[in-house]
């Protein structure tokens, strides 16, 4: 029989190994991770300026219509229970008709979706707009006409959704592999730190402080999948027979995490993406270690999480 604390001290070993090696080769041993955390009631932490302009217009403007909205509703139904119950008030009005009432319930949504949708057709606009050097970015500061430049992109990378996996491809460079998620034994063998049911064999690899321009669709004998990663705000449909565009910019390496968020057939839940943003020498060693040696090399060279 083999001795559990054996196995683990050769496979903490394994690990320091690793480590040891990417902090000498790569420099990236630690590494914030974006995904959803337990007991979680807010938004991921952004790690664009995409998801830091919607996190900004979720918490600073849409929370607090919201709450005014049910506070008023709330003491506007306790008003009516209280001063038109059958017994404060036995003798009901016959009131039909109100003109300032009428007009003060259809200006006032209509104020309150104004001051909605001015800030979020400029976060929309910074969605669907790939950068090309001179636009500006909203980032935080959504009633600003941009403060943030981003460069042209200086990456492109294809996805492809097929039932049920991503398939990643680097047109550019050449590179192309699949991505499948780590089943609980592989997990604890390959990358032990990583999240159950978010792990995956293969990561997309991108450097840090680059826009991105993704390309997303699905096989074409397939279904439809959506590609999205809550830490970059993106979410987009992957069709079959038809190409969309998205794009980000990670401020921060780490990895981050996304899933399938289309229901596309049995395997749906087992289809998540990951996403590791590294330096730029890092990156470059990545490519040249996948185009001479494969994936196994690039993931050899980066080594695990931690």
């Amino acid at each position: 029989m083999i001795d559990k604390f054996s196995v683990r001290n050769a496979f903490l070993a394994r690990a320091l190994g690793a480590a040891a090696a990417g902090l000498a080769t790569t420099g990236a041993a630690f590494a914030e991770v974006g995904a959803a955390t337990e007991g979680q009631i807010h938004l991921q932490e952004p790690a664009t300026p995409i998801m830091e302009s919607i996190t900004a217009f979720h918490n600073n403007l849409l929370l607090w219509v919201i709450t005014a909205i049910v506070l008023l509703v709330l003491a506007l139904l306790i008003v009516v229970m209280l001063r038109f119950n059958a017994r404060a008030n036995p003798t009901p009005s016959k009131t039909s008709h109100n003109s300032v009432i009428e007009v003060v319930w259809t200006v006032v949504p209509i104020l309150v979706l104004v001051v909605i949708a001015v800030p979020s057709f400029g976060v929309l606009a910074d969605q669907q707009t790939v950068p090309d050097g001179s636009r500006k970015y909203l980032g935080s500061n959504i009633f600003s006409y941009g403060d943030v430049s981003l460069p042209a992109p200086g990456l492109t990378v294809k996805v492809t959704g097929v039932q049920w996996n991503w398939s990643y491809e680097y047109p550019d460079l050449d590179i192309s592999f699949d991505s499948f998620m780590l089943s609980d034994s592989e997990r604890a063998a390959q990358k032990p730190s990583e999240p159950r049911l978010l792990a995956v064999d293969n990561d997309l690899v991108v450097p840090v402080e680059t826009t991105v321009r993704v390309l997303v669709t699905a096989d074409p004998t397939g279904v439809i999948h959506s590609f999205a990663v809550p830490s970059f705000g993106i979410k987009i449909d992957a069709v079959p027979g038809r190409t969309n565009e998205t794009w980000f910019y990670a401020e921060r390496e780490g990895i981050y995490y996304g899933q399938c968020s289309e229901l596309c057939g049995k395997d749906h839940a087992f289809m998540p993406i990951a996403v590791r943003v590294v330096s730029q020498d890092t990156y470059d060693a990545w490519v040249k270690a996948v185009q001479d040696g494969g994936t196994d090399a690039g993931a050899a060279l980066l080594g695990p999480v931690s």
